[in-house]
């Protein structure tokens, strides 16, 4: 069997690589990325995770220009916004943002977007959106309290990760769980597979 293509994923995330290798897809190198992510004004949530996504992949080719282990790889980069309607729920850094995101989500629907950029070995770009509708529980006072005192929702777009705590607070998923999780599979696993990447190359290596 000829060796595959080297892959490297541009972000630090743990769910990123979770999801990934979920797929039986195995990074050869994590390569993190950072990234100004303040909405431009007027910006749409799903214009952002566009951006963003483009903009990290962008800057992962930049750095690849100056790394042997870089070059000749396909690169997966990707960014995921929560809004609620326009409006953009930051990724939580404080008690005050966490609350407030909690306020914002409890008893109503909102959308979670996840742009996804791959280049090609050949400098190609393409791109995805996957699009989701979550809604919370209406939540009480002690709920509130006590999700907060975890702690989960620090570093979390809108305050909450789907796979953790906050994930007894969703009545109802409407579209991919991996995108809110971080990552969309069906989309990132088809532009991999759209450029040539082999996605089931460790699939026959466990038969």
């Amino acid at each position: 069997m000829s060796a595959r293509p080297k892959l490297v994923l541009a972000s630090g995330s743990p769910r990123r690589l979770q999801l990934l290798q979920q797929a039986g897809i195995e990074p050869d190198l994590l390569s993190p990325v950072e990234a100004d992510e303040t909405p431009q004004k007027g910006e749409a949530p799903r214009s952002l995770a566009k951006r963003l996504a483009r903009q990290k992949a962008e800057m992962a080719v930049e750095r690849s220009i100056k790394s042997e282990d870089l070059q000749n790889s396909f690169m997966i980069a990707a960014d995921t916004v929560v809004a609620q309607g326009r409006r953009i729920l930051p990724k939580t850094e404080t008690l005050d943002q966490a609350s407030n995101c909690l306020r914002l989500l409890s008893g109503r629907s909102h959308r979670v977007y996840t742009g996804v950029t791959l280049v090609t070995p050949k400098g190609a770009m393409r791109h995805r959106l996957s699009e989701s509708r979550v809604r919370f529980k209406r939540l009480s006072q002690d709920e509130m309290e006590a999700y907060l005192a975890s702690g989960e929702w620090r570093g979390k777009a809108g305050g909450y990760a789907i796979q953790g705590l906050a994930g007894t607070f969703i009545i109802k998923l409407v579209g991919s769980y991996t995108n809110v999780v971080g990552l969309p599979l069906y989309e990132t696993v088809s532009l991999l597979a759209g450029d040539g990447y082999p996605v089931h190359f460790n699939w026959l290596s466990q038969a």
